[in-house]
């Protein structure tokens, strides 16, 4: 198993996760030198909190935890293609490289609908990787909101 491959199963752990607590299924961990140096996952429906995305929970741990604001040199796995915000504390913490599953055509901020990981207006620009475990990853969301559709009609 590659690289890529290997930590992306890691946040597909942490994606099942929130599938657990009813929270939607994203998963992302933090690597660092080849080890995973935090991991988080979605809590926003269980904390009712908006920015309680997978991201910004594993960026909070690595940066206490390494006792840095700047995350130089890390890898994030992201079982989804980030948001705009997500994206953008991405950048903020010099991560070096996003690493993601799904694309989110609708407001994914790497590639598919804003390019801010990329953006060379920003002080730093993020390397950046999708697709990895892409069918997995799409399946995970896909089924939480048939269910939602479900529970809700």
């Amino acid at each position: 198993m590659n690289r890529e491959r290997k930590f992306m199963r890691a946040a597909i752990r942490e994606a099942l996760k929130a599938r657990e607590i009813d929270d939607v299924p994203i998963g992302a961990v933090i690597v660092l030198d080849g080890k995973i140096v935090a991991r988080g996952y979605n809590r926003t429906e269980s904390s009712q909190i908006a920015i309680n995305h997978a991201e910004i929970i594993a960026i909070e741990k690595a940066c206490k935890k390494l006792k840095s604001r700047r995350l130089d040199g890390a890898e994030i796995y992201i079982t989804l293609e980030p948001c705009a915000m997500c994206a953008g504390a991405i950048a903020n913490a010099r991560i070096k490289r996003a690493i993601f599953g799904a694309y989110e055509r609708k407001s994914g901020c790497a590639e598919s609908k804003y390019p801010v990981l990329s953006d060379n207006g920003l002080n730093h620009t993020v390397e950046y990787l999708g697709g990895v475990e892409e069918a997995e990853c799409a399946e995970l969301i896909k089924d939480y909101f048939r269910e939602k559709r479900k529970e809700n009609a």
